[in-house]
């Protein structure tokens, strides 16, 4: 049997998730959802899309999808599900959990790996951040919870951008791509979002394309006063380092204020292939030391020994790779990765993938 899709929809307190949710549950796509909450109070989904009371734990809403309630832990909720599903008493094709406004995505996501029968049952999909614009500046500031749903995302979706000036939402883009510059980013108006940018992203998929902003890879060069300075992004050589703590772009000193985030991105690329048993030896350090401040990592890898790229990501300490499709003839093979975690070492983590090259 195929696995089921899940998605998990974060972002904090009056983001709009439920709003999303609704939308998503009340569009004619012909899919059944199964909805875990993991809050039932005053903002639940609405009760005139709900047909039996609250008391059960899996209620059947009126347009075919389900809806949970999280009173055991998520593994026991997907497990029940999958039970009930298997036996023909409930029919669903995909499951969106919606966390908490304070929820750290981070063990959420670790459940479909580290379980054994969830993994076997259910594909984790992607994570779906809600920032809302006019809020968000403060929130990312004072709430870790915040930045590191952020940090997670696969796609964030901004809410509330009339509430802010073009200026505001502006700085507020910038700050993101900064924190995490694989998810992409789209404003939203009250939760209407094509079906498509939240279903089906294959962000957990290893053979997804890797998507970094491109504009983020800009370097400005000039106000670098780290170390690096010197070998900023040397092509003739093969590797570039980003110290995104200063890249802010021309002309937009006004309003991009300097916010010392605590979760950071950096990406990192190479023309000279990996060695890898050093590599691996390396990422397997570097992976039981910091595993709990990594939030999200991922890369395309040319390695010394196969014609194929090796594609690798990782969420907190679990990581995997596999081989991917071959180098195109004439195709420029270089390393891309970028690592997005809480305090990250940048300078070990840049000097130990040197020395991980053949």
């Amino acid at each position: 049997m195929a696995l089921i899709p899940a998605t998990i929809l974060t972002g904090f307190l009056g983001s709009g998730k439920t709003t999303l949710l609704k939308r998503v549950l009340t569009e004619a796509h012909g899919q059944r959802i199964a909805v875990i909450e993991n809050e039932f109070g005053e903002e639940n989904i609405d009760n005139d899309i709900l047909v039996a009371d609250t008391e059960e734990q899996i209620i059947q809403m009126s347009n075919g999808c389900v809806c949970c309630t999280i009173r055991e832990d998520l593994r026991s909720t997907l497990s029940l599900l999958a039970a009930k599903r298997r036996k023909g008493l409930l029919a669903f094709d995909r499951v969106i959990i919606e966390t908490t406004g304070l929820a750290d995505p981070g063990p959420v996501a670790q459940t479909f790996f580290m379980d054994d029968e969830v993994a076997e049952t259910y594909l984790l999909d992607g994570i779906l951040t809600l920032v809302d614009a006019k809020h968000a500046q403060q929130q990312l500031d004072e709430r870790q919870e915040a930045r590191r749903q952020v940090g997670f995302a696969d796609q964030i979706f901004i809410s509330k951008a009339d509430l802010v000036s073009a200026e505001e939402l502006d700085a507020l883009v910038h700050r993101l791509k900064h924190m995490n510059p694989r998810a992409p980013i789209e404003t939203v108006h009250f939760g209407q979002v094509p079906l498509a940018k939240v279903l089906d992203l294959r962000g957990f998929n290893l053979n997804a394309k890797l998507e970094i902003d491109p504009d983020f890879l800009k370097a400005d060069g000039h106000d670098h006063h780290d170390h690096h300075d010197h070998r900023h992004c040397d092509h003739d050589h093969g590797h570039c380092a980003h110290d995104h703590d200063h890249h802010h772009g021309h002309g937009h000193a006004k309003h991009h204020h300097h916010h010392d985030d605590d979760v950071k991105s950096f990406v990192w690329r190479s023309e000279r292939p990996f060695d890898p048993h050093k590599l691996e030896d390396f990422l397997g350090a570097v992976v039981q030391v910091w595993g709990p401040k990594l939030l999200r990592y991922k890369g395309v890898l040319h390695m010394q020994g196969t014609d194929r790229k090796v594609i690798f990501q990782g969420v907190h300490q679990l990581m995997g790779s596999d081989l991917g499709p071959v180098w195109k003839p004439g195709e420029k093979r270089e390393s891309k990765m970028v690592f997005i975690g809480i305090d990250l070492p940048r300078d070990i983590l840049v000097q130990g993938l040197e020395q991980s090259l053949a």
